[in-house]
């Protein structure tokens, strides 16, 4: 069995642990030794019973381990290549002909369908379908229950959030940000915030590299979102009545 560590401590980093020993349980295939801490001041603790390491160190005590890291990780540019790995959930369907790239994390119940092209760093949750001659750039973040249709293009640094669609032949332009429920049915241009079916541009994403702080601001600007759509359904229908019963 490979030595493997998980960068990260968070609750994304224990679910990562999960996927390990549902892999295990399948097939033996990975030591796990433990997870490493952005900063050494958690050198000592222990997550689940292993121990947590501090980032100065660990690379020269475990010299063969393999790597895989949490979404919040903020250093992943930093990881030498030849460290990294993929973790895909014995539950998903891969093609045989998709490509999936290193660094990449597939939850459990996931369809990755043919000549699919998967770059770095994907972060897939649990229940998402990519089909058929899709594109996925590096470091993506498709978050639950997302269907993505086929010969669909999606630029680097996307979130796409909670259920939501995106229609067969399109492209997200890079860095855009897909608000839950949403439903794409068009070309989506670089850095921008989509909400609501049919999906439509609340504003522009001023993106920064990856890490914690920028999966919180995504998560605030789908509730924003959500929100807007909601206040502007009430309206119509506060309208709506004016005019039946004036």
């Amino acid at each position: 069995m490979r030595e493997l560590l998980i960068l990260g401590t968070g609750p994304h980093a224990l679910e990562i642990a999960d996927i390990v020993d549902r892999i295990n349980h399948a097939q033996e295939t990975w030591k796990l030794v433990g997870f490493v801490a952005q900063t050494d001041d958690k050198d000592g603790d222990d997550r689940r019973g292993l121990p947590v390491f501090g980032s100065t160190h660990v690379w020269d005590e475990y010299p063969t381990a393999l790597v895989i890291a949490e979404p919040e990780w903020s250093s992943k540019a930093q990881i030498p290549r030849q460290r990294l790995t993929s973790l895909i959930d014995p539950s998903s369907f891969v093609s045989t002909s998709a490509q999936i790239g290193l660094g990449c994390i597939i939850y459990p119940n996931c369809f990755v369908g043919s000549d699919v092209r998967v770059g770095d760093f994907l972060f897939c949750l649990a229940g998402s379908v990519i089909n058929h001659e899709d594109v996925i750039e590096d470091g993506v973040t498709i978050t639950a229950s997302v269907t993505v249709a086929g010969n669909v293009h999606i630029e680097a640094d996307c979130y796409l959030g909670q259920s939501c669609t995106i229609r067969e032949m399109i492209r997200i332009g890079r860095g855009s940000l897909i608000g839950m429920g949403s439903v794409v049915l068009g070309d989506v241009a670089p850095n921008s915030i989509m909400v609501g079916n049919p999906a439509r541009k609340l504003g522009t994403r001023h993106h920064k590299p990856a890490g914690a702080s920028v999966l919180r601001r995504a998560r605030w600007l789908v509730r924003k979102g959500a929100k807007a759509i909601r206040r502007k359904a009430a309206g119509a229908k506060t309208r709506v009545l004016t005019r039946v019963f004036p």
